[in-house]
């Protein structure tokens, strides 16, 4: 049972991130809190030791103080900053971390590089028009020069590119294939 809850709620989790953020520019506080409630249920019930529990809390507080930082500097959304801290959190420290957040950083250029080239260049808006269809509603942003960029986007898809690494998803992984 466990096993389904680890497989399917970060998943989940990183996708609605994504699909929220990439239609209103918003990702809810609660599914960073999702994420560090499943992480901590999921923690204690598979025997995580705890002074694992507790680099992957020091993790989470070290990502959530240079996120929030970011944010208080205006390079960051503040929904932004706490889903790469909760995500850090199920990533603990090491390679899945490093990954995870090299992974965010080159999709995010991607993502922005995308945003920006269509808000600035009518040939891919028209593309865009034909190949979405005459009566789609295109998100408000993607029309405003001053608007940020939906990042959730790359944080979610970096979430779930980095998950099989991560040492929980290792711990399922390892005990299917036992199975």
């Amino acid at each position: 049972m466990i096993e389904a809850v680890i497989l399917v709620v970060f998943p989940f989790c990183m996708i609605w991130a994504a699909i929220t953020d990439s239609l209103s520019m918003t990702i809810a506080n609660r599914v960073s809190f999702t994420l560090i409630a499943i992480f901590l249920l999921v923690a204690l019930t598979t025997g995580m030791g705890w002074s694992d529990i507790g680099l992957h809390a020091a993790v989470f507080a070290g990502v959530l103080a240079a996120t929030f930082a970011m944010f208080a500097f205006g390079t960051m959304g503040g929904g932004d900053a706490k889903l790469i801290a909760a995500t850090a959190l199920w990533m603990g420290w090491g390679d899945p971390l490093v990954y995870y957040l090299l992974a965010a950083s080159l999709l995010g250029g991607v993502v922005t590089v995308g945003v920006l080239l269509f808000r600035h260049n009518e040939i891919v808006r028209f593309f865009a028009g034909r190949v979405l269809g005459p009566n789609t509603q295109m998100p408000a942003y993607l029309e405003e020069n001053d608007s940020g960029v939906p990042y959730g986007l790359a944080l979610g898809m970096a979430g779930l590119m980095a998950f099989p690494q991560s040492p929980i998803a290792r711990l399922v992984i390892e005990s299917l294939a036992i199975s």
